[in-house]
C-alpha cells in the first residue's frame, strides 16, 4: 500500500490504533473515564480526517476499497453517530458494577467494522466487514452479565448472526461460481448482457439478500429484534439501531446501485415482498406491546420497510432519500434510546410503559425530549422524520412505486397510535406514593447525557424546519461519486 492509500484510509487506521490503545491502558491501570476519553477523542479524530477527504470522487483501493463521496459521507454519519452513543455510555455504565472498560473497545471495534463495509467493493472486504461488526457486537449485547436477559440476548443474536452469516458466504459462493469473480465490478460487467439472472446466480442473489435481510432484522428475519432490543443495555440497543444498519444499508446500496440490480423483476418484487411485510408486521406488532425497548423495536423493522420503498426507487434520488431518513432516523432513535439509558437504574432498564407514568411531571424537560423524538419517529410536521418520510415518498412517487407508497402511507397511520400511547402515558399525574430514591451520580457526569440529549433535540427540530442545508450537503456529497448513484 502506498503512503496515499493510508491518507484514505485515514479514519479506519484512527480507530484500530483507539482500540490498541485502549486495550493497553486497560492492562496497565483501568479507568472508566481515561479509557471513555480516548475513546471519544478518537471518534472525534477520525471524523476530523474525513475533511481531509471532502470533494473526492473516488480513490480506489482496488480491489478491496473504494473511497468516494457516499463511502465518506456514510463513515462520517457512523463516526458521529458512534460518538453520540459513547457520551450516553459514560452515565450509563458509571452506574453499573461491571468492569466498563472494554465496553469502549468493543464499541470501537464495532465501529470500525461498519465503516469498513460502507467502502468495501469485493465480497472479500465485505465479509471481514460484517464480521468485525457482529463478532464485536456479540459481546456488547450481553455486557451486563449480570442478567439474565442478557445472556439470552447475546445467544440468540449468536445463533442468528452465525446462521446469517452462512447464508451470506454460501450465497457469495454461488455468485462467484457463476461470474468468476468477486469484486463488485467484476460482477457488474458479467452481468452487463444478461436480461435475466439464471438459476444459479439467482440463488445466489436469494441467499445473500437472506444474510443481509437478518442483519437488517427486515421481515421474515426479524425474530431476533424484540429480544435481543429488550435484553442488550439500552446504549447497545441505540448502536444496534443505527450504526450497525448503516453499514449493512450502506454497502446494499453500493452493491445494487453497481450491478444495475434494479433491472431484475425477480429481485424488485422480493424486496416489495420484504418492504410491505415489513411495514405492516413491524407497526401491528408494535401495537401489542407494553415494553418501549420493544415497542422501538418493532417499530425499527417498519421503518426499515420505509427505507426500502426509497431503496426500490433505484435512482439518485432514491440514495439520496434513504440518506437523509438514515440521519433523521439516527437523531431520533439515539435520542430515544438516550432518554431510556438516562432514566434506566443499575437493576433494570426503564423499558415498562409504567416507568414512563407521569414522568412530564416528574422531569419535565426529558418528557419534552422525549416527546418530540417520538413525535418524529411517527412523521409529525416541524421534525427531522417527518421531512424524511417525505423524501422517501416522494422517491417512490417519482418511480410510481403506488402499491408502496399507499402502504407507507397507510402504516405512518398505524404507527401514529403506538407512539401517542407512550406519550399520553408520560402526560398521566404521577401516583401519590413516593418515589424510590435513587442514587445520585456526581454532577459532571450527567452533564455528558443530558448535553448530548439536547444536541440531538436541537438537531432534531433543525432537520424538521430548515432541511435546506442537509438536502444540499447530501446533494453535493453524491455528485462527487457519479459512478454508483447518478442514474
Amino acid at each position: 500500500m502506498s503512503q496515499t492509500d493510508f491518507l484514505h484510509l485515514m479514519p479506519l487506521i484512527i480507530l484500530t490504533v483507539a482500540a490498541l490503545v485502549n486495550m493497553l491502558v486497560v492492562a496497565a491501570w483501568r479507568n472508566h473515564k481515561i479509557i471513555y476519553v480516548i475513546s471519544a477523542v478518537s471518534f472525534v479524530a477520525a471524523f476530523l480526517s474525513l475533511f481531509e477527504l471532502r470533494g473526492i470522487t473516488a480513490y480506489t483501493i482496488y480491489p478491496l476499497f473504494v473511497i468516494d463521496g457516499f463511502g465518506v459521507f456514510y463513515i462520517g454519519l457512523i463516526l458521529a453517530t458512534a460518538l453520540l452513543i459513547s457520551m450516553l455510555s459514560y452515565a450509563y455504565f458509571e452506574q453499573r458494577e461491571e468492569q466498563k472498560e472494554e465496553y469502549y473497545i468493543l464499541l470501537i471495534l464495532s465501529t470500525l467494522g461498519a465503516c469498513t463495509l460502507v467502502i468495501s467493493t469485493h465480497f472479500a472486504s465485505l465479509f471481514l466487514g460484517l464480521e468485525v461488526l457482529s463478532v464485536a457486537l456479540y459481546s456488547l449485547i450481553s455486557y451486563l452479565r449480570a442478567r439474565k436477559r442478557s445472556d439470552e440476548a447475546g445467544i440468540k443474536y449468536l445463533i442468528l448472526a452465525a446462521f446469517s452469516s452462512a447464508f451470506l458466504l454460501f450465497g457469495m459462493a454461488l455468485v462467484y461460481f457463476s461470474v468468476g469473480t468477486m469484486t463488485f465490478a467484476g460482477i457488474a460487467t458479467a452481468m452487463a448482457g444478461l436480461q435475466e439472472l439464471p438459476l444459479l446466480l439467482l440463488t445466489g442473489f436469494g441467499m445473500m439478500i437472506i444474510g443481509i435481510g437478518f442483519k437488517l432484522s427486515v421481515v421474515p428475519f426479524h425474530m431476533w429484534t424484540p429480544d435481543v432490543y429488550e435484553g442488550a443495555p439500552a446504549p447497545v440497543t441505540a448502536f444496534i439501531a443505527t450504526v450497525s444498519k448503516a453499514g449493512v444499508l450502506g454497502i446494499m446500496i453500493r452493491f445494487f446501485m453497481e450491478v444495475d440490480g434494479f433491472r431484475y423483476p425477480t429481485l424488485i418484487t422480493i424486496f416489495t415482498i420484504v418492504a410491505i411485510s415489513s411495514m405492516i408486521a413491524g407497526n401491528l406488532l408494535a401495537l401489542m406491546q407494553t415494553n418501549v425497548k420493544r415497542i422501538l423495536a418493532y417499530s425499527s423493522i417498519s421503518h426499515l420497510g420505509y427505507l426500502l420503498v426509497a431503496f426500490l426507487a433505484g435512482n439518485r434520488m432514491g440514495v439520496e432519500a434513504i440518506t437523509f431518513y438514515l440521519v433523521a432516523y439516527f437523531i431520533t432513535t439515539v435520542g430515544a434510546f438516550g432518554v431510556v439509558a438516562m432514566l434506566s437504574d443499575p437493576e433494570q432498564d426503564a423499558e415498562l410503559l409504567e416507568d414512563y407514568r407521569g414522568l412530564l411531571w416528574r422531569r419535565p424537560w426529558t418528557a419534552t425530549a422525549f416527546t418530540a423524538m417520538l413525535l418524529s419517529l411517527a412523521g409529525i410536521p416541524l421534525t427531522a422524520g417527518f421531512v424524511g418520510k417525505f423524501y422517501v415518498l416522494a422517491a417512490g412517487v417519482n418511480e410510481q412505486l403506488w402499491l408502496l407508497v399507499a402502504m407507507l402511507v397507510l402504516n405512518s397511520v398505524i404507527g401514529l397510535y403506538y407512539y401517542i400511547k407512550i406519550i399520553a402515558v408520560m402526560f398521566q399525574q404521577p401516583e401519590a406514593e413516593e418515589e424510590t430514591p435513587r442514587r445520585r451520580l456526581r454532577p459532571s457526569i450527567y452533564v455528558a447525557s443530558v448535553g448530548t440529549l439536547a444536541i440531538l433535540t436541537l438537531l432534531l427540530l433543525l432537520v424538521g424546519v430548515y432541511p435546506t442545508a442537509l438536502v444540499d450537503i447530501i446533494q453535493n456529497v453524491f455528485s462527487s461519486a457519479p459512478a454508483m448513484v447518478n442514474r
